[in-house]
């Protein structure tokens, strides 16, 4: 049978095992030669497939089950490495507990979004990758193990792709429920953006700005702010009704607006667990660069809107927090991260992308790990100043890189 990633832009190569315990993953995963995590592919590339071997295998933890252990005492929770965000909140929420931040995608497992960088938005809010207390994984030797805060391999661990084992759990930062209320802004010119851009991005708890960089300027600001903040100062026009990113995306798909307060797993993410993520057939793209080159950003991108409108559906700027772990987009640097919805078009839209990274990897630009982009490791290297700790942290738990594929390769050496 053929497999695919969810948006159908990539067919896997390797047999998939579905594994039904973790003592069952050790087992394959200590007999195979190569290995990777297969996820809940949200991944746009070969970044989960092995297609230089024939006797690689895909593992799925689909037939695991979602278990979700909250420790009051740390507030903390364990919570399974295939599980799915909007599922992992759900339980959560049951139980009076959160998480500060949830991207705008419920439908991702916790493992691949925490391995790949991914994150929500908000100036205060770091990417999803930052709330991890510690990770169980499975090593090259089918050994399970498990790396804390305060390990001297965290932060390489942490976001790391898949390189150095199967995670099956997740322990991640809590606190208290709490609500959100969800606006809609339209109108935002870029005169306006450009002379306020702190107080645009500042001016709620997660903020999103979506743009297809006409002379029109942001189509529409979505604000998510905290049931304690104030309202958001006003700015454009309110939205009269329930507006999706799509010019033609079905409103019955995205999370409530228009201000009503709600629990925070029904309002952080764009769009709600029952319905197709996003468009569903399309590519992605993602570039996460330094905050004080966003104006810069968004000149240099305007330039290129007759490249991008042919096969451009709408483009994103959000924010997120600077870390320390060592592959993550905002790792020492608080960022703007420019990403692109495009047409399922992989011919077209692979032309436009060494344009943009000519444009962004100059400012610091560093592409999201699970979506399209054109830049190798001689181009990714001078971005990462803890890449070379990375591939000695490699070499050392997976020297004969059993989790390695060609993906790997080509961005991390």
């Amino acid at each position: 049978m053929v497999e695919t990633n969810w948006a159908g832009s990539h067919t896997y190569r390797s047999r998939i095992e579905r594994v039904r315990s973790v003592e069952h993953l050790q087992e394959v995963v200590a007999a195979a030669p190569r290995v990777r995590a297969l996820g809940s592919r949200h991944s746009f590339t070969d970044l989960t497939d092995i297609t230089d071997v024939d006797d690689g295998v895909l593992v799925s933890l689909d037939d695991l089950p979602t278990r979700v252990d909250v420790d009051p005492s740390t507030r903390t929770a364990r919570v399974t490495g295939r599980a799915a965000y909007g599922d992992v909140a759900t339980a959560l929420q049951a139980e009076g507990w959160a998480l500060g931040n949830l991207a705008s995608l419920p439908h991702i497992s916790v493992a691949g979004a925490v391995a790949t960088g991914t994150h929500g938005s908000g100036i205060g809010n770091g990417s999803l990758a930052t709330a991890v207390a510690s990770l169980d994984l499975v090593g090259p030797d089918g050994e399970l193990r498990t790396v804390g805060r305060g390990d001297t391999d965290f932060g390489g661990s942490v976001v790391a792709l898949g390189a150095l084992g199967v995670v099956t759990s997740v322990t991640l930062d809590v606190e208290p429920t709490y609500d959100v209320r969800q606006e809609v802004r339209t109108g935002l010119s870029w005169e306006t953006l450009a002379s306020g851009l702190d107080a645009v991005i500042g001016s709620a708890y997660s903020v999103s700005l979506f743009t297809r960089w006409g002379d029109a300027g942001i189509d529409q600001v979505w604000l998510k702010s905290r049931g304690d903040e104030a309202p958001p100062r006003p700015f454009g026009a309110p939205a009269a009704t329930t507006l999706h990113m799509f010019a033609d995306g079905d409103t019955e798909a995205v999370t409530v607006q228009g201000g009503v307060p709600g629990p925070w797993l029904d309002r952080l993410p764009h769009f709600r667990m029952a319905f197709t993520p996003s468009r569903g057939e399309e590519l992605q793209s993602e570039y996460l660069l330094p905050r004080e080159h966003a104006l810069t950003a968004i000149e240099r991108m305007r330039g290129l809107r007759e490249r991008l409108a042919p096969v451009l559906q709408v483009s994103e700027l959000r924010t997120v927090v600077a870390d320390d772990l060592w592959l993550s987009g905002s790792y020492g640097h608080d960022v703007v991260a420019v990403h692109f919805t495009w047409s399922r078009d992989q011919e077209r839209v692979y032309a436009v992308l060494p344009a943009i990274e000519a444009a962004l990897l100059p400012l610091g630009a560093r592409p999201h790990w699970g979506k399209c982009f054109v830049a190798g490791v001689a181009e990714l290297e001078p971005l990462y100043p803890r890449m070379a700790d990375f591939r000695a942290l490699r070499d050392r738990v997976d020297p004969d890189r059993v989790f390695g594929n060609t993906f790997l390769e080509r961005v991390i050496g």
